[in-house]
């Protein structure tokens, strides 16, 4: 490998990329490039670090007690932990043929001494790792604009009309049309008319609409190929001060891209879905536009935007389609005797990827409950033409049980509340995150405000709420290894069953027991805090560690060439070395949790 190269790889690989290029060149000088055969021990409790081992080529299988921890792979490093602190309790052994940089413990140790950041990375708590790592996702998040082309954009239809038609007759068409702009074909030269031409050349000059269009236009269009580079584009837009560019294609012209769009696009298509949404007036166009929001995920995510930001504004896009969708089949004299709810995910304002289908209604008081029943159940058909998958547990307004008046739902919590078997708790806890997203939202805060008052003092009911948190293992051994599955998961791990739920979960129940009314797991946990339950460096860590677990999640799957629903199952062996690390610390931080739960609900009490 040559010195270019060798300087090219450690800048790319992080921490090293920290360092200045004067101290890349002077740790350039201090490496030795090592082959060591497989099944080489490297370091063990027995054989003391003398290096830092950067791989080149190769494998290398960190064991404990003969258990795997974790698997080194091209452009990883370790251990730097056995030079620091002198002593390991892992065995490092060469799993493939290893080609790697070898850098002595001295100058580690003096590196660590001379580059602050550099030692931080290794010092750091798992917060400030955690944030660091997203800050280094944050400075590439222009790279997908920078390579996006023309053509990944919408473009408008061009509406072009030869130079002699009557300003009326262009008018006319370019309202069929549904176009913002006319081309105007003066034999062969192109020109446009746009709302200032219209303005200024026909309103303040008195112009009759009878007259060619052709005298109106303005000629010299700015095109831009639709090959070209969207930043192109941006370019051409700040360099000559218009609003819109002509897009061509082999010299034809093919559309017409808006400032406003190529705006929209670089903010993920938000601003244009939102108000396709609100535009909408049929199911057909409202599936159109679903179709727009796996794109919206793909993109925040390869920017290294947190998922709970990412998961608030997938939930708001989809309110907003619930909320069309209900105007859409329910009459307008019902709309306001009634209120709308999701739960699950979507409740907490936490979903990114379409799962099954949990949504309510609350009928006001004296209403006819079965009057809604066609309505609710032509609606849950529109969801599922949506993307909006059946529920399996039939949690949906056409099911009668979730479809009752504020009186029945009261008299349906009591019975919750007094019946400690599974399936009335699940129910309750699947209310206890119901979010209203159209309709009477104070018929769900009447139910709501009834359910805290039901479990004031009833600490019992509230200790076997809380002991389903603990239902499933973390999966993490005695010696902070990954435990996996079986049988076709055997290679993996489930982060829903192993920590998400923990957290989601605890956090629920103790908001229940505090009165919180958000339904948002992180502003769950801010409240607690608030109240003086957690701590804030606890907050704050539980805060990261959910964000963690749900990060991993959500780009395991955007990784799947085809994501059909929520998947929880992750290989750590896919993982980098980083979020390897960073999911073990999120799976301690729900087991302190875990343990946090047990006290304050005295679990071990509870059969």
């Amino acid at each position: 490998m040559s010195l270019f190269d060798q300087k090219a790889l450690l800048m790319s690989i992080h921490p090293f990329d920290l360092l200045t290029e004067r101290m890349i060149e002077k740790l350039m000088t201090q490496m030795d490039i090592a082959y060591y055969p497989r099944e080489t021990v490297l370091i063990a409790p027995r054989v003391r670090a003398e290096s830092l081992y950067i791989i080149i080529k190769g494998i290398v299988n960190e064991t404990i007690d003969g258990e795997l921890q974790n698997v080194y792979g091209e452009r990883d490093s370790f251990d730097a932990n056995s030079l620091i602190y002198g002593n390991t309790q892992s065995t490092f052994i060469v799993a493939e043929d290893l080609i790697c940089y070898s850098l002595p413990k001295e100058s580690f140790l003096n590196l660590l001494q001379d580059a602050e950041t550099f030692q931080n990375y290794f010092m750091q708590d798992f917060i400030t790792k955690h944030q660091r790592l997203k800050e280094r996702q944050h400075q590439n998040e222009l790279t997908p604009f920078m390579v996006a082309r023309v053509d990944e954009i919408y473009l408008h239809v061009p509406c072009i009309i030869g130079a002699q038609a009557s300003i009326r007759n262009a008018l006319s068409e370019m309202a069929g049309t549904n176009a913002k702009v006319i081309l105007v074909d003066n034999e062969g030269v192109m020109g446009i008319v746009t709302d200032t031409n219209l303005r200024e050349k026909v309103l303040l000059a008195d112009k009759s609409v009878s007259d060619p269009i052709g005298d109106i236009a303005t000629y010299g269009l700015i095109t831009i190929e639709r090959s070209d580079f969207l930043f192109n584009a941006l370019l051409l837009f700040t360099k000559h001060g218009v609003k819109r560019l002509v897009v061509t294609e082999e010299g034809k012209i093919v559309g017409i891209l808006e400032q406003l769009d190529l705006l929209s696009h670089f903010a993920n298509h938000t601003h244009l879905i939102a108000a396709s949404i609100e535009r909408a007036t049929s199911i057909d166009e409202l599936q159109s536009i679903e179709r727009s929001l796996m794109q919206v995920v793909r993109s925040l995510t390869s920017k290294g935007v947190r998922v709970r930001y990412v998961s608030k504004l997938v939930s708001e896009l989809n309110a907003k389609v619930y909320r069309k969708v209900f105007e859409m089949v329910l009459p307008e004299t019902m709309q306001g005797r009634c209120a709308l709810v999701v739960m699950g995910s979507e409740g907490r304002g936490e979903q990114v990827l379409r799962t099954d289908q949990d949504n309510a209604l609350i009928i006001a008081d004296g209403e006819d409950e079965e009057a809604y029943c066609p309505f609710m159940e032509r609606l849950n058909e529109y969801l599922i033409r949506l993307g909006f998958p059946k529920c399996a547990g039939n949690i949906m307004v056409s099911n009668p049980y979730w479809r009752r008046s504020v009186s029945g739902y009261k008299k349906q919590i009591s019975s919750w509340t007094d019946t400690l078997n599974e399936e009335t708790l699940q129910s309750l806890s699947i209310f206890l995150d119901a979010h209203c997203v159209a309709g009477d939202e104070t018929l769900l805060t009447e139910c709501k405000n009834f359910l805290f008052e039901r479990f004031e003092g009833r600490s019992d009911i509230l200790a076997h709420l809380a002991k389903a948190s603990l239902a499933f293992e973390t999966p993490l051994s005695l010696f902070s290894g990954f435990v996996l599955g079986r049988d076709a998961h055997e290679s993996e791990l489930d982060i829903k069953k192993g920590g998400v739920f923990a957290i989601v979960h605890g956090v629920r129940i103790l908001a229940l027991e505090h009165k919180i009314e958000t339904t948002n797991t992180t502003e769950r946990i801010k409240e607690l805090n608030n109240i003086g339950l957690f701590d804030k460096r606890f907050a704050s860590e539980l805060i990261e560690a959910y964000d963690t677990l749900l990060s991993i999640r959500l780009r395991t799957m955007l990784s799947q060439k085809q994501v059909l629903k929520e998947q929880n199952y992750v290989n750590p062996k896919l993982l980098s070395k980083a979020d390897r690390d960073l999911l073990k610390d999120a799976f301690k931080i729900v087991n302190t949790f875990k343990k946090f739960l047990t006290y304050h609900f005295h679990l071990g009490m509870v059969v």
